[in-house]
């Protein structure tokens, strides 16, 4: 049985990809259970705005996680990564930037222009991937008969 170079890049990427996604499901299993036991600081904590921002934070964090898991469980059925998940995850992550800065109010109109047009760029790069899958989805799909 010989290995041919493709092939073993393709079972050490299968397995480095595994042992990514294995980890962020445990980030993401630790992350929900943080937090529901910060949940408790929100009600017996006088400072609720530092709360607030914390548990908002940790949300949009747990949202950049699943849609990072979402791109590796991806490849194992299409065999490579989609540019959609890596966006999406991308603009949530600016997203959530932009969120706490504006909540601790320590947003300059520099950053709003740069982050707005990062933003626009990401959206740019989503719509442009989405049209190429489709454009190869179609390509791929047999004519009806």
């Amino acid at each position: 049985m010989k290995i041919t170079p493709l092939a073993l890049f393709e079972k050490v990427t299968g397995w480095v990809l595994s042992v990514m996604l294995v980890f962020i499901t445990f980030g993401i299993i630790i992350g929900v259970l943080r937090l529901f036991l910060n949940l408790g600081d929100l009600v017996f904590n006088e400072d609720i705005t530092r709360q607030y921002q914390r548990l908002i934070s940790d949300v949009l964090t747990l949202f950049i996680l699943i849609e990072l898991s979402r791109s590796l469980a991806d490849y194992f059925t299409t065999h490579r990564l989609r540019m959609t998940f890596i966006v999406d995850a991308g603009i949530v992550f600016i997203l959530r930037e932009i969120m706490i800065k504006i909540f601790e109010h320590k947003i300059t109109t520099d950053e709003v222009y740069a982050l707005s047009v990062l933003l626009f760029v990401l959206g740019a790069l989503r719509i442009g991937s989405i049209t190429v899958f489709q454009s190869e989805k179609k390509m791929l799909t047999p004519p009806p008969k």
